[in-house]
């Protein structure tokens, strides 16, 4: 089966802009409190989120932010003209550029374009291998990426940019109050006194490339390998997870069997950790059947704590997170939980540095309303 590897990454979020910023800042967690969303118009009990850097431009929010990301993963991996006009782009989305249909449109506008992130990378970029844009909810990102894989390793593209994007959105933050599931202080996943979420913004986006590609250009050495996917869905409810977790455990463990890789060689999991009741029990309880005791043990890095949920980039950015934890050997510090972590969630969060990373591979978990689950696979070098 082909290798995809990953040579190439970009990020941007509340930490900053920049994959190696944001290392540094996940290394080093401070107290990052959600600010109010700038729109005098969000007329809700909690507007807050985690604003990202977003440049200026004529594009909606979330594109500037997917470009931002795309640009920088591109330039890390050092693709050039010839090579970007052979690659392909996936990029996940939950609502698109929303902010281009959530204010009056402009005069002798006569269009709001919601989903065409996909399309104006792959024009930034010279890519002419295709755009295809996902779009379902929080595990857009991560599904782009399973995408992104199964091009490669069916010989549709030797390159592929993929990844997520997404900005504040009035009308996703006003369903959240709807459903009173905003916690009023911080994203606090796993936290026993948790009661909701809290949004972030954000990008990340990983270039993905067939190894025998890789090889042929002289490209640098790769972070990690992108070795396994694992999609279900359990279509239980419109918003809520099945409380069995049926469908969440069978994401993970064919992502495992798609690497080829036992449980026992994973050495962190970036959970998918939303801060809401239900989701972050069913996780643990997913968790628990896949890794059994060993879950007592197992480092996960709990990136939401820090960076909010940015919904359909969350599975991205975990992935950008991973293939640092691989390259760096190292699992970053947890936003810290002290004794007041959920005795419903047994899950191991290390908050009192880094620590090692002690397995080959990492495993990132996104989930979204629908049941729509994806779990991704990532494995270290040789050394």
């Amino acid at each position: 089966m082909t290798q995809v590897l990953i040579t190439g990454v970009g990020a941007v979020s509340g930490l900053g802009t920049g994959a190696e910023a944001m290392w540094r800042t996940l290394c080093a967690p401070p107290d990052s409190p959600p600010q109010r969303a700038p729109d005098p118009g969000a007329r809700m009990p909690l507007p807050l989120i985690h604003l990202a850097p977003a440049e200026e431009g004529p594009e909606g929010r979330t594109t500037r932010l997917a470009l931002t990301a795309a640009r920088e993963a591109v330039a890390d991996a050092g693709l050039d003209a010839a090579h970007r006009a052979r690659s392909a782009v996936v990029m996940g989305t939950g609502g698109g550029n929303a902010d281009l249909w959530e204010r009056p449109l402009d005069p002798g506008r006569t269009d709001a374009p919601a989903f065409t992130v996909a399309s104006l990378v792959a024009a930034d970029l010279g890519a002419g291998g295709g755009a295809t844009c996902v779009s379902n909810a929080c595990s857009a990102g991560g599904f782009g990426l399973g995408i992104a894989v199964d091009m490669i390793r069916s010989g549709e593209a030797d390159v592929v940019v993929a990844g997520g994007a997404e900005a504040y959105s009035r009308v996703a933050l006003g369903c959240f109050n709807r459903m009173r599931a905003v916690d009023p202080y911080a994203c606090r996943p796993f936290h026993r006194d948790r009661v909701g979420t809290v949004f972030g913004e954000g990008a990340a986006v990983l270039v993905l490339e067939s190894a025998g590609h890789a090889r042929r250009r002289g490209a640098r050495r790769p972070y990690a390998t992108l070795a396994g996917c694992g999609w279900s869905c359990d279509a239980h409810h419109l918003t809520a997870p099945d409380p069995d977790g049926v469908q969440i455990r069978r994401a993970m463990t064919e992502a495992l069997a798609d690497a080829g890789a036992p449980a026992e060689s994973v050495g962190c999991v970036v959970p998918h950790g939303t801060g809401t009741r239900l989701n972050d029990v069913v996780e643990s309880e997913a968790l628990g059947a896949v890794f059994g005791e060993r879950l007592a043990r197992l480092p996960l890095y709990s990136l939401k704590a820090l960076i909010g949920h940015t919904a359909g980039a969350a599975g991205a950015l975990g992935a950008v997170t991973a293939a640092l934890v691989l390259d760096r050997g190292t699992v970053p510090p947890n936003v810290p939980l002290g004794a007041d972590q959920d005795p419903k969630c047994p899950v191991h969060l290390p908050q009192d540095g880094p620590e090692p990373l002690m397995g080959r591979h990492v495993m990132v978990n996104a989930f979204a309303f629908g049941g729509n689950n994806v779990s991704l696979v990532l494995e270290g070098r040789t050394p």
